[in-house]
């Protein structure tokens, strides 16, 4: 009897060390983190997609699927419902959100500027030459209540107008802002590259205002505007630490790649349909736009005052609970600061 105790329990044990090696065991498949990009193909959130192609979150040991919504204030509404871990998009959202009484926070800041432009149909541009110029025109947006409607709201203020001088008009990104461009859906609109580049060099759309780098944003918005984040759900990152901390050394090490190398060497890592036949203008959209990333991942807090300064004034959901908003709970610098040289 003693004897087929004795191996019973040894055969237990090595089949309990057969599982602990199986593939299909915890410890040797990691979770798979969704993360949901507002725009995969813009080159704002280019780091998000560049860390995959490099094999940065592999390198990490994590498992991360990329998802895209097209606009920020879409990528959102699947964080807050749980189907993503994460969202790539931008910073302000942290803000917005906390006032509904969610607790979201920015884990890598990739950039202090929003990487926005301003574009203006070329037949409009002799009248638009600034932000007073919005006055009963079409100004197209990604979508209302997203950051490039409280951006617009912000410029159009600084112009001495409100936003009911002039009509707001979701004009998306890519095709569909530049159909709105090409056929009289909006005088002018906020967007990014490619789509910038790609109208610019139709001769189609002229540059108004440029917030693609620091001295840009300061000239615009009268200061920094931290934008393209991670940011989570603080429940997750709070019981997630582990993954948080490889998730922020894989960005931030992609950050530091993009620092060391040239638009060309970063658009040839991309994947190809991204560069949609045109692989020249691709890497120049790249080359005017990857100056806003900051290669540390950290959030300069001037800029988090900013932000909160500008959405206290525009957001419906920010006005009147300025002083309500802990900052603190909408960035943290914790994971970034730990990044290895």
């Amino acid at each position: 009897m003693r004897k087929s105790l004795a191996l019973a329990a040894i055969l237990a044990v090595a089949l309990a060390g057969c599982r602990g090696t199986s593939p299909d065991s915890a410890s040797s498949t990691p979770e798979t983190i969704k993360i949901m990009v507002g725009g995969i193909d813009k080159v704002i959130y280019l780091p998000a997609k560049l860390t995959e192609q490099l094999g940065g979150y592999k390198a990490e040991g994590l498992n991360v699927q990329l998802l895209t919504e097209p606009s920020g204030a879409t990528a959102e509404n699947v964080l807050i419902s749980g189907d993503v871990q994460g969202v790539v998009g931008f910073y302000d959202h942290t803000i917005d959100l906390q006032t509904k009484g969610k607790c979201i926070t920015s884990v890598v800041q990739m950039a202090d500027v929003p990487g926005e432009v301003e574009i203006v149909a070329a037949g409009k541009a002799s009248s638009i030459r600034t932000p007073a110029d919005f006055k009963g025109r079409k100004m197209g947006v990604t979508s209302p209540g997203s950051s490039t409607d409280f951006l617009t709201q912000y410029l159009a203020t600084k112009g001495g107008l409100t936003s009911a001088d002039y009509t707001t008009v979701k004009a998306g990104a890519g095709q569909t802002f530049i159909a709105a461009i090409d056929n009289g859906g909006i005088d002018a609109g906020m967007t990014t590259d490619p789509t910038a580049a790609k109208l610019i060099s139709t001769g189609k759309g002229k540059v108004l205002l440029d917030m693609r780098t620091e001295e840009g944003a300061r000239q615009a918005l009268g200061g920094l505007y931290p934008a393209s984040s991670l940011y989570m759900d603080c429940a997750w990152v709070d019981s997630h630490p582990e993954q948080v901390q490889k998730l922020a050394n894989a960005l931030v090490k992609t950050l530091r790649w993009i620092k060391g190398h040239s638009a060309d060497e970063i658009a040839a890592k991309m994947p190809t349909e991204y560069a949609a036949g045109d692989p020249q203008l691709y890497a120049k959209a790249v080359h005017d736009t990857i100056g806003m990333f900051n290669g540390d991942g950290l959030m300069k807090p001037e800029g988090a005052t900013n932000v909160l300064e500008v959405l206290s004034q525009f957001s419906p959901n920010v006005k009147g609970k300025k002083d309500k908003v802990d900052l603190a709970k909408t960035y943290t610098t914790q994971f970034t600061a730990k990044v290895a040289g």
